[in-house]
């Protein structure tokens, strides 16, 4: 049968038959139910956890809440490095009613201040290496109430394991509802100070039941490894959303995703759907230590998101992998991808087509549908979509409107249906009155083969009027005083004599979110 509420999709939210259902319920407890509970759910360098242990310990820590008097509908925040203790803590909350947070562990001391003020959190589970971050700090949050410490030296707070391990099994999971709910995430801040997402309980069930299975057609035999963390949207489904709807384990990893540490932990575990993100997937390609890594047997499929990914980059991969990277794009908003590439329907380049159980228009500046080849903004119709940001109002009603959600990405649409990323819609710009979609550039850029990573932002001439700036990663030992010229002339005949970029700094690096977003509002100004 299918539910109103998820075109296409069969059956969700589960269980909710007389109107209660908790995500751990689906997520866990079913796979205990269905004789998966020997199975390994997550391993990390250090420990791994069954599905009955997960079960277990995510009992335990909803009374350890329930101990510390945190209750239903009250905030925790979770600063914790992707080991077993982290869906521990992420669905003994939820169990409990109560609503965890996940945030960013590569944020400023300042951000971390502003993001425990704004949610209120009573409780920070952290990892004992990330305490250096909030020391000094914690104690000038006025609801801030407990520190829990996992995986090392609790330095006077409460320890994680000890506590959690004198708690009983015995809960009874709260009776929340579809649309309780059930977890925030935190913007990734590419354009600003991060905004609280909320999310419900049905939310991530509704992934997993269109692009888990219907694109990615993840399975009980897959064993997945993802880049993007688990406080990031992408890798919340990615790692234990999409793995657990149907039995299946990921590996996780607490440290940082370079190369070298994803072909190492490829090499070990051999997964089958490796999760990625653009600027990795050519940091790997381009790794000179590994460039002799061998195919693996076991893997099946890439994917990637966070931004779009070059085409260059995509068909790259293949050739030396042998293996597709199906390119989508989501948002914390929307929790995962709702445009995809999906296997034997990959054209590189493009985001794909919707995801099936989402509906996507693009619209111009009057709300009005555009048509095929032209640019306008996408918003989406979708089962996961948040219900809104918290404590911003006038951001949410600009941004969720009735049934749709502005994505502020401007994409075209082909004859084939399937949508060409162009840029966010506070990057586009306009020279000699045509738009200039900064990704185009950036990606035609990138297929000069001194060039690593590029970054196009608007900026003004000596008459007032913008034209392209580019930033430019270039490979060791490229000789940057020849290469101005020769990169303009590159792009002029890849895309067009107006959008090539009237100036190019040269730069060691650009500036990212933790989720590998190029922060361009930070290259902007000047020439």
């Amino acid at each position: 049968m299918t539910n109103a509420a998820y075109p296409g999709v069969i059956g969700p939210p589960s269980g909710s038959s007389d109107g209660n259902y908790n995500a751990v319920s689906y997520l866990l407890d079913r796979n205990v139910k269905e004789g998966r509970g020997d199975k390994v759910v997550f391993k990390d360098p250090l420990n791994e956890i069954t599905y009955a242990q997960l079960e277990t310990k995510s009992r335990r820590v909803a009374n350890f809440l329930r101990r510390l008097g945190v209750r239903r509908e009250e905030r925790v925040a979770l600063m914790m490095l992707d080991t077993v203790d982290f869906p521990a803590a992420f669905l003994g909350s939820m169990r409990a009613g109560i609503v965890p947070i996940p945030l960013n562990t590569l944020l400023t001391t300042e951000q971390y201040a502003y993001i425990l003020a704004d949610c209120r959190a009573r409780v920070l589970f952290i990892s004992a290496q990330l305490l250096p971050a909030v020391r000094g700090m914690v104690g000038q949050i006025e609801s801030l109430e407990y520190v829990v410490v996992s995986g090392g030296d609790a330095q006077g707070h409460l320890h994680f394991e000890n506590e959690v391990s004198r708690e009983t099994d015995d809960f009874t999971t709260a009776r929340t509802h579809p649309d309780e709910p059930a977890f925030w995430l935190y913007s990734s801040g590419s354009t600003g100070m991060p905004k609280g997402v909320r999310h419900v309980h049905a939310s991530l069930e509704a992934t997993a039941e269109t692009y888990a299975k219907r694109v990615l057609g993840i399975r009980e035999d897959d064993l997945g490894l993802s880049a993007a963390k688990l406080f990031f949207a992408y890798g919340l489904g990615n790692a234990l959303t999409f793995p657990m709807s149907v039995g299946a384990s990921t590996i996780l990893n607490p440290d940082r995703p370079t190369p070298a540490t994803m072909f190492g932990l490829i090499r070990q575990h051999d997964p089958s759907i490796f999760f990625g993100v653009p600027t990795l997937f050519a940091s790997m390609l381009n790794d000179e230590d590994h460039k002799s890594a061998p195919r693996t047997q076991r893997l099946r499929v890439c994917t990637s998101a966070g931004e779009a990914l070059p085409e260059l980059v995509g068909k790259s991969w293949r050739e030396r992998f042998g293996v597709d990277i199906l390119d989508g794009v989501g948002s914390t908003e929307l929790l995962h991808i709702f445009l995809s590439n999906a296997p034997g329907d990959v054209k590189y380049g493009t985001s794909g087509r919707p995801v099936p159980g989402y509906s996507v228009r693009l619209v111009d500046e009057s709300g009005r549908d555009v048509a095929d080849n032209e640019i306008g903004e996408l918003i989406v119709d979708a089962p996961s979509a948040a219900e809104g940001y918290w404590n911003q109002r006038s951001k949410s009603r600009r941004t969720f409107e009735g049934g749709w959600t502005r994505t502020g990405d401007k994409y075209q649409r082909d004859a084939d249906g399937r949508y060409t990323y162009c840029g966010r819609a506070d990057d586009m710009f306009k020279v000699s009155g045509i738009w200039v979609s900064p990704f185009e550039v950036e990606s035609a850029l990138i297929t000069h083969p001194d060039v690593l990573e590029a970054a196009v932002v608007p900026a003004e001439d000596a008459e007032g009027l913008l034209k392209p700036k580019a930033f430019v990663v270039v490979r060791a030992g490229a000789d940057t005083g020849a290469l101005t010229a020769d990169l303009k002339e590159h792009v002029k005949k890849s895309v067009g004599p107006w959008k090539y970029p009237r100036w190019i700094e040269f730069a060691d690096s650009l500036p990212k979110t933790a989720t590998g977003k190029i922060q361009r509002f930070k290259l902007r100004g000047g020439t």
